[in-house]
């Protein structure tokens, strides 16, 4: 079988999530290959292809799309671009892998869908949670009744970004609430695809979202950014299989970052747990479990099938990121697509809605 030829659009040389995972990734994985890069600037884009070895470069993300030696496109640039980019790729017939949120709104997202669909390519967003080892064995314990019948999912994301008052400069657009890349979207949109992944769809909520940081500083700069997008959701809600739901996520957690997702059940508890501040898309997760009346959760071992990654990859930013690659050349049936991102936005939707009006949401 041929490689697949990947064109990433955003691949700065020094910094981003391209440079960090994504190629990263990619060069590690059999069955995939670089085919060309892109910035907006010719001196970035030729160094990303001179630095990691890639043919072709680009500052036209039409041209990148086009070119013959392209199968997929990875769309890794800020939100409010997504959209165009998405539109660039699927025009010239391609596959795309974008990164979450989808896009910046939910209309933008209901276009792309449909585009998606019209120009029968497999569409993939970057919800790259989903492959992490211990996320894969808590979804097929819970399908096999590990825990029983599913009573209540708690989730806690405290993450780290923030904590000192300052932000990268390429990451201080996230603090206007109109790019949709702050709290709620990046770490609530994952935590919360998360929970529907593992444990079935939301149907109902209450949710409050603040903002409890509005000052900030450029850490290259000392400029100073004012924040108007949320950095605190919580939430209560009712699961489609009658699960009582209850989540809190926050950025500049100070001390102890991380997260901790526990589904209780009517034979047991599961555990997802990390001690990192990134995101539960990032950091290395492990599970606990226990069936044991009054007992206390105990590490569970990964099935062997479940370790299929290079070792250069392991514990790394690019580990999640790779596992989501394979899935799209070994079973791309499990890559989440458009459509699921679509739902993920509406879900998002319902939540800002019940934050702006206090009443509780239907989703079903």
């Amino acid at each position: 079988m041929s490689a697949i030829r990947v064109g990433i659009i955003g691949a700065n040389p020094d910094q981003g999530w391209a440079s960090r995972a994504h190629i990263p990734a990619l060069r590690a994985l059999p069955g995939f290959e670089i085919t060309a890069v892109g910035t907006r600037r010719e001196e970035s884009a030729s160094e990303a292809a001179r630095r990691f070895g890639v043919p072709h470069h680009f500052t036209d993300p039409h041209q990148l799309a086009a070119h013959p030696d392209v199968d997929l496109v990875a769309i890794t640039v800020k939100v409010p671009a997504h959209e165009a980019l998405i539109r660039a790729a699927l025009g010239a017939g391609k596959g795309v892998l974008s990164e979450w949120p989808l896009t910046r709104t939910t209309e933008e997202a209901e276009a792309v869908v449909k585009l998606a669909s019209d120009a029968g390519v497999h569409a993939t967003v970057g919800l790259q949670a989903r492959f992490a080892p211990a996320v894969m064995h808590a979804r097929h314990l819970i399908a096999d009744g590990h825990v029983g019948r599913v009573t209540s999912v708690n989730v806690h994301g405290a993450l780290a970004k923030g904590a000192d008052g300052t932000m990268p400069a390429w990451s201080s657009y996230t603090a206007d609430v109109r790019n949709a890349a702050g709290t709620l979207e990046v770490g609530g949109g994952h935590h919360l695809d998360l929970v529907r992944h593992l444990v079935g769809p939301i149907a109902d909520l209450s949710a409050a979202t603040a903002v409890q940081r509005v000052h900030y500083t450029v850490a290259e700069t000392g400029e100073p950014v004012t924040s108007d997008s949320p950095d605190q959701l919580v939430l209560n809600g009712t699961l489609a299989s009658g699960a009582t739901l209850a989540a809190h996520v926050h950025y500049a957690k100070v001390t102890s970052p991380g997260t901790r997702i526990e589904i209780a059940g009517t034979e047991g508890d599961l555990t997802l747990s990390s001690r990192g501040g990134r995101g539960v898309q990032i950091d290395d997760l492990v599970l606990l479990g226990n069936r044991e009346p009054g007992g206390t959760p105990q590490p569970l071992g990964l099935p062997d099938d479940l370790d299929t990654l290079p070792p250069s990859l392991k514990g790394t930013e690019g580990a999640n990121v790779a596992a989501l690659y394979q899935a799209i050349a070994d079973s791309p049936a499990t890559a989440p697509t458009f459509e699921e991102a679509l739902e993920l936005h509406r879900l998002l939707d319902a939540i800002r809605r019940s934050s702006e009006t206090g009443t509780r949401q239907s989703l079903t």
